[in-house]
């Protein structure tokens, strides 16, 4: 008899002598407990209860508040940074650091559209292909971890 064969023998016999326990009976101030949370959260006004269960109004005006003061900061963020120069001088600030991102990002572009020119398309073809076999190799390696590793230890006190 090897190892395997006595462990499966020991889950037979203790989930036959589990099974043969009577259940057991709950708390008696169990069931007066749980009805009394139940009335308390019923009880609470609608702003301590989650936001999904909010009335429509609420949620809205939470939602354009919030809105309201993410602008607020943004804006008082920039305004801090420009301080009191004129519109033409902001924006030339602004745009001072955002000409040369927007060069890099022209760059990238060019460079993707030389690289689809140069690259045969059944190369890209093929690329494409073996990405998408390599990502589904990489589900099914997943799935079968997942069903090896958890689902066989979690069904083992099920004596299968």
């Amino acid at each position: 008899m090897n190892n395997t064969e006595s462990e499966q023998k020991l889950e037979q016999v203790l989930n036959q002598a589990l099974k043969g326990l009577p259940a057991r009976r709950a708390p008696s101030t169990l069931e007066s407990r749980v009805v009394n949370e139940l009335a308390r959260r019923a009880s609470l006004p609608w702003w301590r209860v989650s936001f999904a269960s909010w009335p429509v109004g609420a949620r809205v005006a939470f939602v354009l508040i919030c809105a309201a003061l993410v602008a607020a900061t943004i804006l008082g963020g920039v305004s801090a940074y420009v301080g009191d120069r004129s519109v033409s001088e902001a924006s030339a600030l602004v745009l001072g650091w955002v000409h040369p991102l927007l060069a890099v990002m022209s760059s990238a572009g060019g460079l993707a559209s030389l690289l689809m020119r140069v690259i045969p398309p059944l190369w890209l073809y093929g690329t494409l292909g073996l990405g998408i076999l390599l990502y589904v190799t990489l589900f099914g390696l997943g799935a079968a971890a997942y069903r090896t590793l958890y689902l066989r230890s979690s069904s083992a006190g099920d004596g299968l």
